[in-house]
């Protein structure tokens, strides 16, 4: 179905994308799972075949592309169930940090390495104690001179064990009567005395998606590398955090139509009581709901997006996109695995990786409970 948000350029990158995922990605995603994380390798390719950070611009290295090329790549991804290689996490959420609030002198320094693969990009908020509530964030970064010495720990971060730069919100004023203004946001890069990866994280989902614990021990970073203006981090990560649960919902919905279509084929070939499972008329009309759904998140997004791309405040409509597309995902992950039988309990049919993969949406980038409580806010209540 033509959609009027891409241009014929943007459905050229979509069919040469998903092209590389079967030839590239695909084969080798199975053993990716097995490992626990993907090799440093396929993020070199990828940023070779001009797939990492389509949005840096040319003066970087970047191909200086619009957001239309970062919602295929996502799209992609997730519609053929491989979302746990973050390459959004990278492109999309990671990266504006940089590219907005970075001085010159850095990015010069770090964002051809973005572009090219040579540095994977993380984002450290949450903390054990302190998930969507920012206020209660603990790890402290005091200057020093020309340095921070950063002290604390983070959890649940993607891309932990393969970040070469993380983006780590951090409390430079622990003496403000307001918690959230003494947050200020630092780039810590791998190998800095002090900064230490811990374990890689075992899931029930996202297995080729390495999850990491990040500790700092007086770690000490150079001032420089501190993002914008002291004290100013959570309004920053207020503004990208937009970005962020709508890249999430994006993903949210293609996963959901990836799993409704590998179930049509499904249940057009498996037989019981003498005719094909897709005869039955619970199966018809269960599938024509979550094709309904599907529909209908295709055509919210269709508005949204254009909308964010040109600057618009949307976190009432985010927050919505956010909580009902990953509720979305879910529920058509649940149903269509139910088609399957016994075979969709076992892991070598992809509906499986959807359906496990799928539980964490509603949780990272802001519970949907947190979701409602903004959306509440923003209607008046």
């Amino acid at each position: 179905m033509e959609r009027k948000i891409f241009k014929k350029e943007h459905e050229m990158f979509r069919k040469s994308f998903r092209q590389y995922l079967k030839d590239r990605v695909l084969p080798f995603y199975e053993q990716w799972e097995e490992e626990g994380i993907t090799p440093r390798e396929a993020w070199l390719e990828a940023g070779k075949n001009g797939f990492l950070c389509p949005t840096a611009g040319e003066a970087y290295g970047g191909p200086g592309a619009d957001f239309l090329y970062s919602v295929v790549i996502t799209e992609e991804m997730y519609y053929h169930g491989v979302s746990s290689l973050f390459w959004p996490l990278h492109n999309d959420i990671v990266f504006p940090y940089i590219d907005l609030y970075a001085s010159e002198k850095m990015k010069k320094k770090w964002i051809p390495r973005c572009v090219s693969g040579e540095a994977i990009l993380a984002v450290a908020m949450t903390e054990p104690d302190a998930g969507s509530d920012l206020a209660a964030l603990k790890t402290t970064a005091v200057k020093h001179g020309d340095a921070y010495v950063v002290n604390g720990s983070k959890i649940f971060i993607s891309n932990g064990q393969l970040a070469d730069l993380c983006v780590v919100a951090v409390r430079t004023d622990e003496k403000t009567k307001r918690p959230h203004e003494g947050i200020s946001l630092l780039v810590i890069e791998a190998g800095t005395p002090g900064f230490r990866k811990g374990r890689n994280l075992k899931k029930i989902g996202m297995h080729a998606q390495d999850t990491s614990e990040l500790f700092f021990d007086d770690c000490r970073v150079p001032a420089e590398n501190l993002l914008g203006e002291e004290g100013k981090g959570f309004k920053y990560l207020m503004h990208n955090l937009q970005q962020e649960r709508l890249v999430l919902a994006i993903g949210a919905y293609a996963a959901a139509q990836g799993a409704l279509d590998i179930t049509i084929d499904y249940v057009k070939t498996r037989k019981a009581f003498g005719k094909t499972i897709g005869a039955f008329q619970n199966t018809r009309f269960a599938l024509a709901e979550i094709a309904t759904k599907v529909q209908l998140a295709r055509s919210f997004f269709d508005d949204l997006i254009p909308r964010h791309m040109a600057g618009e405040d949307l976190v009432r409509e985010v927050s919505m996109a956010k909580y009902w597309a990953t509720d979305l995902q879910f529920e058509a992950a649940d149903r269509c695995l139910q088609f399957f039988g016994g075979y969709g309990y076992m892991t070598e049919y992809p509906i499986s990786r959807f359906f496990v993969d799928a539980r964490i949406q509603s949780i990272y980038g802001g519970t949907n409970e947190i979701m409602k409580e903004l959306i509440a806010r923003r209607i008046g209540l």
